[in-house]
């Protein structure tokens, strides 16, 4: 079944009858928001409400993520995970079309209002594998932002994470690219006392994720393992700051951070934290070692495949 919502289209195909997630009554109150408000209007919306769940949703600085990247008005675009529509938009003003993959229904109606004025937008509704079995469209460029990390969940495989690559690249055109932006597992503010992001324990992911299964993150040579093993052997990576949720700054490896440069290291939204030693101190050091591309918070990979 096809509905729209506005400009947008929904295309319930594969849909599975419910959501399979949720994440409560915010989801209401965001649905509810982007039916009434103006996107103009969310800042003031988000100062209003102090929530976590609103920032993180609605914040324009998410879109920073994505705006920097060179998508043309010839380009097309999946995004698989598009969830509340958080960067949909700017893809969405960036390239001809926009495809997204999400699995909930009711994200995707927030997805749907809030960029309801926007001609070049797709949502296919449904789990990932089960749409992609059926996707006979190739693109120029795919996104999994904060998705990567489930692959577990999205492929029924003995190797989800690089079977979860290989199946978005047979959607690639010829030189297309494929996204990811994702937490390191050894960012300096899980060792300085944050919270493991999915699971919100301490130290989880520093130590192999030993007690929890669902979602997990990597250090940089556990990616660029899983990256070589599914033939993406051209990559660049890039390091948000503070992180790639609300990225304030975008280093890489030509331009690495200098020192006293690091300084916003404790907004810590959603959860409480530790705090173990100055992250701005022990980022100086790590920067004069050489060592930030290991302890960045997150990672911002383009890849494509071939040598």
């Amino acid at each position: 079944m096809i509905e729209y919502i506005g400009a947008v289209e929904l295309d319930e195909t594969y849909y599975p009858g419910e959501d399979l997630y949720c994440d409560g009554a915010v989801e209401d109150e965001l649905l509810e928001i982007v039916k009434t408000y103006p996107e103009e209007a969310y800042n003031q919306v988000i100062a209003e409400r102090k929530d976590w769940a609103i920032l993180y949703h609605l914040s324009h600085i998410r879109t920073n993520i994505v705006e920097w990247l060179p998508i043309t008005r010839t380009d097309t675009v999946l995004e698989i995970g598009s969830g509340c529509g958080a960067i949909t938009g700017a893809l969405s003003d960036k390239a001809q079309r926009v495809d997204c993959i999400e699995l909930s229904k009711k994200r995707s109606f927030i997805n749907g209002y809030r960029n309801k004025n926007r001609n070049n937008i797709s949502i296919k509704l449904g789990n990932f594998q089960d749409v992609e079995e059926n996707l006979r469209e190739k693109y120029d460029w795919i996104t999994l932002i904060g998705v990567f990390e489930y692959g577990q969940g999205y492929i029924d495989s003995t190797t989800p994470y690089k079977d979860f690559l290989l199946k978005t690249a047979s959607h690639l055109n010829p030189g297309g690219k494929v996204v990811i932006a994702i937490e390191n597992r050894l960012g300096l503010k899980y060792f300085a006392g944050c919270m493991e992001d999915h699971c919100g324990i301490p130290f989880e992911g520093i130590e192999g994720y030993r007690t929890t299964k669902g979602a997990r993150t990597f250090s940089r040579p556990e990616l660029e393992k899983i990256m070589d093993e599914a033939g993406f052997t051209r990559r660049q990576f890039y390091y948000p700051y503070p992180d790639y949720k609300l990225p304030l700054s975008i280093y890489s490896d030509e331009y690495l951070p200098k020192l006293g440069e690091l300084r916003t290291n404790c907004n810590n939204y959603d959860r409480k934290r530790l705090k173990i030693f100055d992250e701005s101190e022990a980022f100086d050091s790590i920067i004069e070692s050489g060592l930030f591309p290991q302890f960045a918070n997150s990672f911002l990979v383009i890849m494509e495949r071939g040598e």
